[in-house]
């Protein structure tokens, strides 16, 4: 027995079989491998970012920078040139992605998706892929399992050559049968959990792709802005919907609020803290200047908001001076293109009889001195000549004597130069009692915006409290019949969206426009902003998406429709734009327009022979949309810098006795909030954006060295009736 079980051991015919089986079980395991090989898929070029290595050269990180930035020749004093990498964790809100330029810059030509991100291809190429994928798997499987087939029936072979004797052939075929139906079952079932997988990933892309941006601003679907095209300049280009999901979860929650309360305090300002600041600008503590020491001519540039500053800072500097001021001149601006004087603005004799008590002023200079060559002897002073808020010790040693030798100076532009602190009170209290009560509108402009207010108020008898001081005996139209024909109020919200061509220009962000739109900016920037092109040359300064981050960017009309829903007005609110022609026309006011169908523009609420008085006079339609917002009972603001949006704030501080809501958006908490646009909920949205405004209405002092025009909540302008100063300063007054 023993011997016969050795000899079955080394049995030469079952060698043979082995080695048979060893080299089909090669064979398979080659035709396997050959089948998981995938085709190959040609390279993309990306552009290389590196960490500043010190091994890579400047020829690749300038390459890099400027295709990234595209800010080689920007001229904007707000920003600088951008470094090799962007910074970490920092989209592109705007949607351009560093690829597409960097491909243009490396000589590849640039990608189709990365202009207008397609989200549909997106989808299609993925799903096509992966399907290809699973058929390549489903193959390799069931190859394997017909090769495992094979050899299972070559070993049932064997085993009936080796086991005739036993008799189980029957046993090996039902075996066999099993086995087949098991793994058929097993490959079905790996098919359809693989097709699940794949339908499941795809249903959890959004439909805001995130992969083509870099700062949060989504690209939409071609589809989406197929047709909107928008004229800039002498040429046409496709505008892009920024934010297209935030934008249909705040048409849902719109059309969801309807029936809901606004919140409480949407048209308020914290009433207590408010209520204890009482305007008192026009007391006067000194004795009249008569201005004996010479005479200051102010040549003032910018727009109308710039000049109103210039025009206030020059009668503070005239007081100083002792010297008798000529009715400030209006510079003519390249941007703003209007040839509007003092007199086509302001009531010039409201202007010098009410600061009789202050300085003297007259119209224009004595005869003698006409005919002095003022550059000859020295009496034009320019912006260049005196530094950015210069302080009263500097005028008291520079153009003082100045005045003395020549009787005359002549300060050109003289834009923010003087400074804010420090200030003795009393001029700083001048500087109050000019800009809320010197300057007041000419009649023309007072009655055009009587009848702004009284359309956008939709004819109800209603008189705001700002409405005397703006429009003066006008404003008696929008309040007639009021004790006879009582009537529900009808608020308006006034919104700046402070979006023109020179603002985007110069605050050197991006918008979301491409190529295109960064050519444009920088060509106005160099033809419009000289002086910033050569700075861009010779100073590194900040790029678009460290500017966006940091909040000095204005905010986009896609950010400023969210902002309004996140708030909750309601989508019947009646808004007035403020603002002059927006960087990219109605196309870009699409946003806005769609959510809030009731907004309107002095353009619309005034017929074309009311307002053609003042077409191709820019300051004096500045001052309709200066009417209109300070009016208004709730305003909200895109860009805290904005000139017009600083006066109007303070204006609506000042007039308003705590019942002038104004909405300050902080724009780098902003910033951060729409970085998330793609993945953030409308409830979270909604909760950070109240929380962010909600702080910006606390009622405080004026800052240290900020613009009293923009904060007059301060001892020289206003009263705190709660302070135990009050009592003695009258006292001493008195």
């Amino acid at each position: 027995m023993a011997s016969s079980s050795t000899t079955s051991d080394y049995n030469p015919d079952v060698e043979l079989v082995e080695e048979a089986t060893h080299k089909i079980r090669s064979e398979l395991v080659e035709e396997e491998e050959d089948l998981l090989k995938f085709p190959e898929i040609p390279q993309i070029r990306i552009p290389e970012r590196s960490e500043g290595s010190s091994n890579n050269s400047s020829t690749n990180q300038n390459a890099w920078s400027s295709a990234f930035h595209a800010r080689s020749h920007s001229t904007t004093p707000r920003s600088r040139q951008s470094s090799p990498r962007s910074p970490a964790g920092f989209r592109d809100n705007f949607g351009l992605l560093a690829s597409s330029a960097s491909n243009s810059n490396h000589g590849s030509p640039p990608l189709q998706a990365t202009r207008f991100s397609n989200l549909y291809n997106n989808r299609s190429n993925s799903s096509n892929l992966n399907s290809w994928n699973f058929l390549k798997i489903f193959g390799v499987l069931l190859r394997k399992n017909t090769n495992q087939q094979h050899q299972q029936q070559r070993g049932l072979g064997l085993g009936l050559v080796t086991n005739k004797s036993k008799g189980k052939t029957g046993g090996g075929r039902v075996w066999y049968r099993k086995k087949r139906v098991r793994g058929l079952v097993v490959i079905i079932g790996l098919i359809g959990f693989f097709f699940l997988m794949n339908w499941w990933m795809l249903s959890r892309l959004p439909d805001d792709s995130a992969l083509n941006s870099n700062h949060g601003f989504s690209n939409v679907n071609s589809s989406s802005v197929r047709g909107e095209w928008s004229k800039f300049g002498k040429g046409k280009r496709p505008q892009r919907v920024l934010f297209s999901r935030m934008l249909a979860l705040a048409a849902h929650a719109l059309a969801e609020g309807e029936s809901k309360p606004e919140p409480k305090d949407l048209w308020l300002e914290p009433l207590l803290p408010v209520s204890a600041w009482k305007r008192c600008a026009e007391e006067r503590n000194w004795e009249p200047n008569e201005g004996r020491n010479g005479y200051i001519i102010v040549s003032a540039n910018g727009g109308m908001n710039q000049q109103r500053v210039a025009v206030c800072n020059a009668v503070t500097l005239a007081r100083l001076l002792n010297s008798t001021l000529i009715v400030p001149k209006f510079l003519f601006s390249s941007v703003w293109r209007d040839v509007s004087q003092f007199s086509d603005i302001y009531q010039e004799e409201h202007f010098i009889n009410y600061l009789k008590p202050d300085i003297r002023v007259v119209k224009e200079l004595p005869v003698e001195l006409r005919s002095l060559d003022l550059e000859a002897i020295g009496s034009i002073v320019t912006d260049s000549d005196i530094m950015k808020e210069a302080k009263p010790s500097f005028y008291l040693k520079h153009i003082l004597p100045v005045i003395l030798k020549n009787r005359v100076v002549h300060l050109i532009g003289f834009g923010n130069r003087l400074a804010f602190d420090p200030i003795p009170f009393e001029l700083q209290r001048l500087r109050c009692r000019c800009n809320f009560h010197a300057l007041r509108f000419i009649p023309k402009i007072q009655e055009s915006g009587a009848l702004l207010l009284q359309r956008m108020r939709q004819h109800k008898p209603h008189r705001g409290p700002l409405d005397q001081y703006l429009v003066g005996p006008f404003a008696l139209n929008s309040s007639m019949d009021q004790n006879t024909h009582p009537a529900k109020k009808s608020r308006y919200l006034a919104l700046h969206l402070r979006f023109e061509i020179d603002m985007a220009a110069h605050s050197m962000c991006e918008f979301g426009g491409g190529v295109e739109e960064r050519e444009e900016l920088e060509a106005y920037r160099t033809v419009h902003f000289p002086a910033l092109t050569h700075l861009m040359k010779t100073t590194k300064l900040p790029s678009a998406p460290e500017l966006r981050s940091e909040g000095k960017c204005p905010l986009a009309p896609e950010e400023a429709v969210l902002m309004l829903a996140a708030l909750g007005f309601k989508r019947k609110t009646r808004v007035y734009l403020a603002g002059a022609h927006i960087y990219g026309g109605k196309s870009r006011l699409a946003a806005l327009t769609n959510l809030y169908p009731n907004l309107v523009t002095k353009e619309n609420l005034l017929s074309s022979s009311e307002i053609e008085p003042f077409t191709n006079y820019s300051s004096q339609l500045a001052a309709l949309d200066f009417i209109g917002c300070a009016a208004a009972d709730a305003f909200a603001m895109t860009d805290s810098g904005s000139q017009l949006s600083s006066l109007v704030t303070g204006y609506r501080i000042y007039y308003g006795d705590g019942r002038m809501p104004t909405i300050r958006p902080n724009k780098r908490r902003f910033a951060s909030i729409f970085t998330k646009n793609s993945t953030i909920e409308w409830r979270e949205f909604e909760e950070r954006v109240r929380k962010a405004v909600k702080e910006s209405k606390q009622v405080q002092e004026r800052p240290v060295a900020r613009s009293i025009y923009r904060h007059p909540r301060c001892p020289e302008c206003m009263c705190n009736t709660t302070s135990t100063d009050l009592v003695s300063r009258r006292l001493l007054i008195n």
